[in-house]
């Protein structure tokens, strides 16, 4: 039911695993949270998944969240040094019943025209990697005469002097 967006994962692999859950395990609503840096992911990943499937509701949550590190001084004799920082963090619900439309997050579903729907087995199957540049470009025209040359003889090449 929750899946949790970071900066290194792929948006495809969550889109995936959204599925799984509302497809294959039959469940009504999904979370998806995010911090710091994988923010703009998760909103991604929750637009992504809007229009692959029908009549999502959608309750966004923004918070704060103070994170106080604590170091250990490498010298004896030292205090620990505490640094608080505070962390932006996403929450977005994603259900197929109608949510508290009151709530100041809340994003009725899309226009169903905006939706393609995607087979699962669709989902899963892993997409080309790559294929641009290096795959061999053919040999080429090259220096030297082909056979299309030879024929046309006839005709001066050159600056024609002599």
């Amino acid at each position: 039911e929750e899946i949790r967006v970071t900066a290194a994962g792929s948006v495809s692999a969550c889109i995936s695993r959204a599925a799984k859950l509302f497809n294959e395990m039959d469940k009504t609503f999904l979370t998806i949270t995010a911090t710091g840096n994988a923010l703009t992911k998760a909103v991604t990943t929750a637009e992504v998944i809007k229009r692959r499937f029908k009549g999502l509701h959608q309750i966004t949550k923004l918070v704060n969240q103070d994170i106080e590190d604590e170091y250990e001084p490498l010298e004896e004799g030292l205090d620990k040094v505490t640094e608080t920082r505070s962390m932006a963090c996403i929450e977005i619900k994603l259900s197929k019943e109608a949510l508290d439309k009151s709530d100041k997050g809340y994003q009725e579903p899309i226009d169903e025209a905006l939706v393609t729907e995607v087979d699962p087995e669709e989902l899963a199957a892993p997409r080309g990697r790559g294929g641009g540049r290096g795959k061999g470009r053919g040999k080429g025209k090259g220096k030297g005469k082909s056979r299309e040359d030879e024929e046309e003889e006839d005709e001066p090449k050159g600056k024609g002097k002599g």
